[in-house]
């Protein structure tokens, strides 16, 4: 029989601007893509025929949607394992693997497996509910008290300070976390195929709004020393390895004050944290994904070029049709790229988009990035 390559049939369980731009970049390789979304307005629904509209958690649709698929996988972690693990004993591709999703959609899970494994983290303890937070772990504060499951995009974390904070934790299972004393707070991007080859992206630096809990700027690279930049790609390696995965890993940590790098979470999909990429990569995250999931060698991680990446944001105050203001402004700025992500509707904090910027020079590239986010705002 003869070898090479074949196109592939893809299914892709989540539908937003992740599975987007992955559809996106699939263009390039001829992949065929199969879409499930319980939004009917999913920005995937406009690029693939084949889009169906269902829940993400029902074990019945996600059983129906991946039989057909040769590989199967997913742009968010919500979703329903134990249809993922049948369908891979029914021969489907499924990457990452289900047991691997399974546990990082659980932080308590997440938080003892690289205590297990030896993998540097902030000291943590489990909790059940609120009244144990406030009776048993209040001498541990200040602290972050994060849900162990459904938390995404910020939501499922508490930053508490004092006892007058205590009747913000959560009253549900959870993790309370020290507080971490972090000088920066890095990602790095990493990639594995099922012939074990792993490749990295360079760190990059998120900066958070203070408000929403959502990265505002990415730097990339990160401003690191050379041996911090090393730990911290070998940690990300370290991760990817010990959960035995297949599929693009995004490894947020933190780097302290005095120079430990402290794994916070990881992702196991395409992240915000990789949307440079697509400009300042020799080879973006969405292409890396789609070599590692369809058996591909991992293409070259090396920056091009400085990259400052802005997220955009949906306005304080505004719900409704979406409206791009400032952007004609914005495209005549050299070196910047729009990205939107089909969302019809904007409403406070959403992600509607984002504007990579390319350049020389970093430090420009930072003011100009504080340009583009005064001049182009997502009003209704």
């Amino acid at each position: 029989m003869a070898t090479g390559y074949r196109t592939r049939k893809v299914g892709i369980l989540g539908g937003g601007q992740l599975g987007r731009m992955l559809v996106q970049a699939g263009t390039d390789l001829n992949v065929q893509f199969k879409v499930l979304d319980p939004s009917p307005q999913a920005p995937c629904s406009s690029l693939v025929p084949d889009f169906h509209v269902g829940a993400l958690t029902d074990y019945d649709t996600v059983l129906a949607f991946g039989k057909d698929c040769q590989v199967l996988t997913i742009e968010i972690e919500n979703v329903n394992t134990d249809a993922l693990k049948e369908l891979a004993r029914k021969g489907v591709k499924v990457f990452p693997q289900p047991e691997v999703i399974a546990l990082i959609q659980d932080k308590r899970l997440q938080k003892q497996f690289y205590q297990q494994k030896g993998i540097p983290t902030a000291s943590f303890v489990l909790t059940q509910n609120r009244q144990e937070v406030a009776t048993q772990h209040a001498h541990r504060l200040p602290a972050v008290h994060k849900l162990g499951r459904e938390g995404y995009d910020g939501r499922g974390v508490q930053v508490l300070r004092t006892a007058q904070d205590l009747p913000k934790a959560f009253d549900a299972p959870g993790v309370l976390e020290e507080l971490v004393d972090f000088e920066k707070e890095i990602a790095i991007i990493v990639s594995r195929n099922e012939a074990g080859q792993v490749s990295a992206f360079p760190a990059v630096e998120m900066v958070f709004h203070p408000e929403a809990n959502l990265v505002e700027f990415l730097l990339g690279p990160a401003r690191l020393s050379e041996a911090i930049a090393q730990q911290a790609k070998n940690i990300a390696i370290e991760v990817i390895e010990a959960l035995d995965m297949v599929g693009l890993l995004a490894v947020e940590m933190f780097i302290t004050k005095q120079g430990q790098v402290l794994v916070n979470e990881v992702a196991p999909r395409p992240h915000n944290s990789g949307h440079h990429t697509i400009e300042a990569s020799y080879t973006s995250q969405y292409h890396q994904h789609l070599r590692a999931i369809m058996g591909l060698p991992p293409g070259h991680t090396q920056s091009m070029v400085p990259a400052v990446m802005v997220n955009l944001l949906g306005a304080p105050g505004h719900s409704g049709p979406a409206l791009y203001q400032g952007m004609e402004a914005v495209l005549v700025m050299p070196g910047t790229h729009v990205h939107l992500y089909g969302k019809a509707e904007t409403r406070p904090f959403r992600k509607m988009g984002h504007v990579t910027l390319t350049g020389p020079n970093a430090e420009t590239l930072l003011e100009k990035a504080q340009e583009v986010k005064q001049t182009l705002k997502v009003i209704a």
